[in-house]
């Protein structure tokens, strides 16, 4: 009686030791370090490394060790003092070709890596850092989806003849279409049905004379557009925090138009908010293929045209006329173009962005077309031993491309070098710009010491609340209670290992979660021993009792256990990322606390009580 079988004690083993190999990598800790990434086109290769290397050795900056990666240059240091020192050094040697992140990089054995082994991430609450609440103003993004309606209205309205007076917005929402008279307005209902899906119309009523259709776009597709405004702004955002150096932010959705930024590791507000709230632009202008860029390089530029500079250095000439702004963009995406085989963007412009371009190309055609990228940031830089603010403007040429054709709504820019280019092209174009105005309406700032703080008071209250438990264990139950010792410490083994393997982000609340589980996961085994000491006080022998310990109470610890889970995925379901913290380490624990308490200890006591004869039990 009480025996496993062999297979049970393979699975017991196989999962301790997967739970110990993946919370060995937080032992080691992390080495401040700097994450070199390419910005735009550029790309971080084994020149970078050399480029890196040299200018550290220049400014006698000594480092641990430069890892090249596949998309990125991690240079370790021992302390933070150096890596704030050569942080300085490297974007001044790389420029803005390049983004260079202060990070925490895993100081993991190379044995453990091969495993895929990594250390969980810490929370702003435990690293410090820069939390933004952000509100999307969504009346402004369907003000401009109805402005491009408009302006396509007024386009098919004058290609199929239909006389109308004007179209503006309504004031009560929609838009409102004039026409001079009901034929007129019949025809332009008919046609508008026919070429907007998206719209519901509807004949209001009007004095003598008036004739006036109101165009509402329908549910979904307001549902869609604050969907897509929201999510193209996340995508901004994205772009405009790799400005300010942060390697691990936290950039998600909370409801249905706000949007939270967490920036581990920075501490000042202002720049922060500076970088956020930048402008950028795009511009569409033709190239002047008539003057030589280097006789404007060398001071005289032609009137009519003005000098600009590609990517990679060479300067460009180009019309001061400006053909058309990215803000007539609508959509862009990457892709394969069919006739060469190399990648491509493809291009959607709005109703009055499609006849600007349509009519500027048609008499230039195999003349080149470039697409000039502004943005407008803030820069700090050192000046006279002081820290200054300055504004920027960057302009480059991110293309230049042949005209094949006329152009119209829908068009291709080629002669890319590569998809990756591609991607970052096409994301460019869709997050130039905000595609609605954004609002700060909380912001909060945590201390590197404070979060240092946080993660020794979380240690401690787990270890207090450990000893604790295991003192009592072991005092009440004897050797059940050792049983459940060391059930208990492979328990927080296994939770460890598991946020580690997710990649979870443990926070103050996450820790609190595992102070929980602590005594939680130490329940099941109380509701198993005193089964035990009831069976044996009712006359069984030691063997049943053991058994029927553990079988008669398996249901009530299932039942309990499952309702606190059930709990845990409501709030991780419906709660905020604090409370998601605390959802996930907690549900995690649940799982991880069934199988140590129940299977562990029931494996642990059969190897010491099972299958011999026993008088009397230690519990």
């Amino acid at each position: 009686m009480n025996r496993y079988s062999s297979w049970k004690y393979i699975l017991i083993l196989f999962l301790i030791g997967f739970g110990v190999l993946f919370a060995l990598p937080n032992i080691y800790g992390k080495d401040p370090a700097l994450q070199v990434s390419a910005s735009r086109s550029s790309e971080v290769s084994e020149l970078t490394e050399f480029q890196v290397s040299a200018a550290l050795e220049e400014a006698k900056i000594p480092y641990k060790s430069i890892d090249l990666g596949l998309d990125n240059l991690v240079i370790r240091f021992k302390n933070e003092e150096t890596q704030l020192k050569a942080q300085s050094v490297v974007k001044k040697s790389l420029g803005r070709s390049y983004v260079v992140a202060l990070n925490l990089a895993p100081a993991t054995p190379d044995w453990l890596n091969k495993f895929g082994a990594e250390p969980m991430f810490l929370g702003l609450d435990l690293r410090g850092g820069v939390h933004f609440l952000m509100e999307v103003d969504m009346d402004a993004a369907i003000s401009k989806a109805e402005d491009r309606y408009i302006s396509d209205m007024r386009s098919k309205l004058r290609e199929n003849k239909v006389r109308y007076k004007t179209i503006s917005r309504n004031k009560s929402g929609g838009l409102l279409i004039r026409f001079k008279d009901d034929a007129e307005r019949t025809s332009g209902q008919s046609l508008i049905e026919d070429e907007f899906p998206d719209m519901d119309i509807t004949q209001p009523e009007t004095e003598v004379g008036e004739y006036q259709l109101i165009t509402k776009l329908k549910d979904q597709v307001l549902r869609d557009t604050q969907k897509l405004a929201l999510q193209q702004n996340i995508t901004t955002l994205r772009k405009r925090v790799n400005e300010l150096g942060v390697a691990e932010p936290v950039i998600q959705q909370q409801g249905l138009s706000r949007v939270v930024v967490q920036l581990p590791g920075v501490q000042d507000t202002a720049k922060a908010k500076n970088i956020l709230g930048a402008t950028a632009t795009l511009e569409f202008r033709l190239v002047d293929e008539d003057h030589a860029p280097q006789d404007a390089v060398d001071g005289r530029v032609p009137a009519g045209s003005a000098l600009y500079y590609e990517r990679n250095g060479q300067p460009i000439l180009l019309d001061k006329e400006v053909m058309l702004t990215g803000d007539a963009i609508i959509d862009a995406a990457s892709g394969i173009d069919g006739q060469s085989g190399g990648p491509n963007v493809t291009i959607t412009l709005d109703g009055k962005g499609a006849k600007r371009m349509s009519h500027a190309t048609r008499d230039n055609v195999g003349k080149r077309l470039a697409v000039v990228f502004i943005e407008n940031k803030i820069e700090t830089v050192e000046k006279d031993g002081e820290l200054v603010e300055n504004k920027v403007v960057v302009e480059e040429v991110i293309n230049a491309a042949v005209i094949r054709e006329q152009l119209g709504k829908r068009f291709q820019i080629t002669g890319l070098e590569s998809t990756q280019e591609a991607r970052t092209l096409s994301l460019l174009l869709r997050a130039g710009a905000l595609a609605a105005p954004i609002y700060i309406i909380e912001e909060r700032t945590v201390g590197p010491s404070l979060g240092q703080d946080n993660i020794d008071k979380g240690f401690k209250s787990v270890l207090i609340g450990f000893a604790l438990v295991l003192v009592f264990m072991a005092v009440y139950y004897k050797v059940f209670g050792l049983v459940a010792n060391v059930a208990l410490a492979l328990n927080l083994v296994l939770i460890v290992a598991l946020l580690s393997l997710l990649q979870a982000t443990l926070t103050l609340p996450g820790i609190a979660g595992i102070v929980l589980t602590v005594g939680m996961a130490v329940d099941a085994n109380v509701l198993i021993f005193e089964r035990i000491r009831e069976e044996i006080r009712n006359g069984n022998s030691p063997q049943a009792s053991i058994h029927a310990g553990y079988e008669k109470a398996f249901s009530t610890i299932a039942d309990a256990n499952i309702t606190t889970l059930i709990a845990a995925l409501v709030l991780f379901s419906f709660g905020t990322g604090p409370i998601k913290g605390f959802a996930v380490t907690l549900s995690l624990g649940i799982i991880c606390s069934m199988f140590t308490a129940i299977m562990v200890t029931r494996g642990l006591v059969n190897l010491i009580y099972g299958g011999r004869r026993l008088e009397k039990l230690k519990i």
